[in-house]
Order: structure tokens, then sequence, then C-alpha cells
């Protein structure tokens, strides 16, 4: 049956039409947040009801189920990478609270950090990690749960302190040449990396220098010294874990691996194993504890196995040491599935070319170059939370458009940066949203307007696509010489 409505005549397909899934997914998770608050149930409701208007847009245009199911699958293979990284962080940080590497990290970020400061130390100190590590949902994963842990237990604003370490996360994954979605992005556009990396210091820097003033303003912990209840979490680490630089294994394995380049799902799936082995041998757990702890997470009676009983530890050290596992990474998962199930639905119907067509369409200027760019990457990284697709997607659309209007490559690079990399994060139905929402345990609309630099990204894009009517700052023409080298490059890439 499939097959034969498959073969159906399409008919033309209007760019309101298209647009009704995207105006049905913002309609009702804006109604579900006002009517109800906002959680992943409504999240995933909303993104079916999205996908069943996209279904019947694809219905209407000739394209069957099997269609539907066959894209589905396609998207989900070509993120698999992805998927097998986030479930990894999930057993890590599990296995990281058995082997005392998270306690310890608290510890320090409690004894260590001027409470005064803390949320902008955050954003420097997960800035530099990722910076040197090429790895955002590495750092936010690792470093940022212990910040997290301790912002708690100073009291330190929860929502402005996951907006820090999210827009330090960033900042390193969108700079470092390690990252791959640096590296991609220049390949989507056709640019050198390091032309582009050096070319981002226009967007880049002053959303840097924005962030380090808001974070500085928003402070930290009330009050001069540490609260009480800082104290009390530091007493109760010490007493129930043993901390030390054995406890550091894990990370150097992590920073080593990363290093070395090699498959970030394998190197922390090495480092959860390392963590299990210090679990056992130095914590004294029991096999089946630990690997209870990279499955399900660490729960708090597992401290029983060690002499200590949990209701007479703070709620504080509960929550800090009660997260992690496979299975916290499920909710996920299954709104991944929902989500590309809509893009599969808009992609088949030909919903998601008819916008992106449109977007080009209306481009008479570098102006409206750049908007158009920065509004296609926001809009594919939206339906496939894929920025490697995206980029080379988005960035193959407009090649032609910006050496037409004699445009350095770089400027196609950096715009695709500001409109998937760092703004995937800011979006709740995206898998680095939800990623980076449940590592933390921060909702991503609390926390997005925080995240000063992934909102500096394509604010200052766009702000260097209005200075460009008046003149070239920021822009980069194209040379002669350097069309001539940049047609060599894509054909040595070939």
């Amino acid at each position: 049956m499939d097959a034969i409505e498959e073969t159906v005549p399409r008919c033309e397909l209007t760019l309101a039409v298209a647009l009704l899934p995207l105006l049905t997914l913002l309609a009702c998770f804006t109604t579900g947040a006002l009517v109800w608050s906002l959680s992943t149930e409504v999240l995933i409701a909303s993104m079916l009801a999205a996908a069943t208007v996209a279904g019947l847009v694809a219905r209407r245009q000739g394209a069957g189920w099997a269609a539907v199911e066959r894209s589905t699958g396609e998207k989900l293979a070509a993120v698999l990478p992805v998927v097998l990284i986030l479930l990894a962080i999930g057993m890590l940080i599990g296995t990281w609270v058995c082997s005392g590497t998270i306690p310890l990290l608290v510890s320090w970020g409690i004894q260590l950090v001027d409470p005064r400061f803390f949320v902008v130390t955050a954003f420097l100190v997960t800035a530099a990690m990722s910076l040197g590590t090429g790895t955002s949902w590495g750092s936010a994963g690792t470093l940022g749960v212990a910040l997290m842990g301790a912002a708690a237990a100073l009291e330190a604003p929860l929502a402005a302190t996951a907006g820090a370490v999210v827009s330090g996360a960033y900042f390193g994954d969108k700079m470092s040449p390690l990252s791959d979605s640096t590296n991609i992005c220049a390949l989507g556009a056709g640019a050198d990396l390091y032309t582009h990396i050096r070319h981002m210091l226009y967007t880049a820097l002053p959303s840097f220098f924005v962030a380090l003033g808001v974070f500085t303003l928003a402070g930290g912990a009330p009050g001069d010294g540490r609260p009480a209840q800082a104290e009390r979490l530091l007493t109760e680490i010490e007493r129930v874990f043993q901390i030390g630089p054995w406890a550091l294994a894990p990370i150097a394995l992590v920073l080593v691996g990363v290093a070395l380049r090699r498959p970030p799902a394998l190197v922390l799936a090495a480092s959860s194993l390392v963590a299990m082995v210090l679990g056992v041998v130095l914590q004294g757990l029991g096999i089946e504890q630990v690997l209870a702890a990279a499955v399900s997470g660490f729960e708090p009676a597992m401290l029983e196995a060690l002499g200590h009983e949990p209701s007479e530890l703070s709620a504080l050290f509960l929550r800090l040491i009660d997260r992690g596992g496979l299975y916290s990474m499920a909710n996920t998962l299954i709104v991944v599935i929902a989500a590309f199930l809509l893009a599969a639905a808009m992609d088949v119907s030909g919903a998601l070319d008819r916008i992106l067509g449109a977007l080009l369409s209306v481009v008479r200027s570098t102006f409206g170059l750049i908007v158009a760019t920065v509004a296609a990457g926001m809009t594919m990284i939206s339906l496939t939370s894929h920025a490697g697709v995206t980029a080379l997607i988005v960035g193959g659309m407009f090649q032609n458009a910006f050496r037409e209007r004699r445009l350095a490559p770089e400027n196609l690079s950096r715009s695709l940066e500001d409109s998937v990399t760092v703004v995937e994060a800011l979006m709740p139905w995206t898998v680095s949203g939800i990623f980076m929402a449940t590592t933390l345990g921060v909702p991503t609309v609390e926390y997005a307007p925080w995240a000063v630099f992934c909102i500096g990204g394509p604010v200052f894009s766009l702000a260097y696509a209005v200075g460009s009517r008046f003149g070239t700052f920021g822009i980069r023409p194209l040379e002669v010489s350097e069309t001539t080298d940049s047609r060599s490059d894509r054909r040595t890439k070939t």
C-alpha cells in the first residue's frame, strides 16, 4: 500500500503548509509550558503532535509511512555515535561516584573556589577544559556535574551556574581545533580549519567577554564564608569516600584518550571501567554494586555496604551521589526518536527543502545572505540535532551564494558555528539541550537565558551582517587567488 501511495504525484507545497509542523511544535510546547509545568512529557507530546502534522503533510505529498520509517532510520543511524556518547556519559557519571571522582571534584570546588565568584569561575574552568579537549559534552558531563554539586552546597544560583557551564563548554567546542563540530563546519563551508578558527574570533571574543562580565556580576554564594551545609557536605564526603589523587585516574584517562583522538564513546567506557575498579578496590563496594551504578546509577542504598546509613546523611549529599547510569538517558533517547520522526516526515514531504529554498530565494545582499544562513542553520539543527549533518547540508547549499557575492568561505563556516554549534543547546527538544538539562539538573528554559556565550554567537554574527552595509569589518572578502585555492582544496578533499 505504501509503495502505491509513494507513486502519487506530489502537489505543490506552499511555504505555509511546509511550516505547519514547526508552528504546531511551537504552539503545543508553549501551551504545555503555560498550562502545565514544563516537563519531558510535555516536550515529547509536543514533538509527536508536530510529527503527526508532518506525517499528514507527507501523505498529502504522496509519501507513505514506509518512507517516513526509512528516513527516520537513516537519521538515527547518522547520530549513532552521538547516542553512544550519550549513553557512555550516563554510565560515566554513575561510576565516577563509585570511584570517589565526583565527590573529590565537588570537595575541591567548595574548598578552592571563592564562593563570591563561583559562577564566573565555573565559566572559566569549563572553558579551559573544553578548549583543551574539544568536547562540550565531556566537559559538562564531568567537570560540570561536579560544579553543580558544589554550587548547590555553596547556595550559588543553579540556573546561572548551569548557564556558565554550558557557555564555557561551547566556547571550547567552538574554538578548539580538536572539536569535531569545528572541523566539520570548516569542511562544510570549504574553509581552511585554522583560518576558520581565526575568523570566529570576531564573534567568539565579544561573546566571551560579555559572558565574563555577566557571570562576574552574577556573583555566587551569598555571604562571606561557606554556609553550614557546605561544611557538612565536606565532612560527609571525607567520611564516606576515600578521596585522594587516585580518584583522578578516570579523568586522566579521558584527557589522554581525547588528546590521542580515540573514539569518544570507547574512551568514556574505558574511564568508567577504571572507575568501577577503583570503586571495588579503594571504596569497598561490591562488583554487583558498581555494575548497578553503571546501568541504573549510583543509589544511596549502596552506602549501606560501606557501613553508612543513608537516613543519617544530609539531603544535599544524597542528591549529589544519586545520579548517573545508562537508564538516566532513557528519556533523552525517546525525545531523539520523536525528533527524528518529525524531521523524517518533513524531509520526505519536501517541507524542509521548501523552507530552506524560501530562505535562499530572498537573498539580495550580504546581510540577507548571512541572515538566511543563520536561519537555515537554526531550522535544520532544531530538526536534526546533528551538527555535522546540518553543517554539511547548509554549507553545501550556501557555498555558491557566498562565492558569487565574493565572500570568503570562512564567513559561511562562522555563520554555521554561530547558528548550529552554539544554538543547539538552547533548544529544549534537541539532543544537546536535553543532555545538558539532564546532566546538570537544570531545565533548558531555565539555564538558556544564562548561556550568554551561546546567545552571543548568532547575535554578533547578525550584527556583522548589519555592519556589512557600511563596511567590511568582520566580513572577509574573497580574493582572486583564494578562489583558485578554494577550488583546489575542494578537489583535494573530494
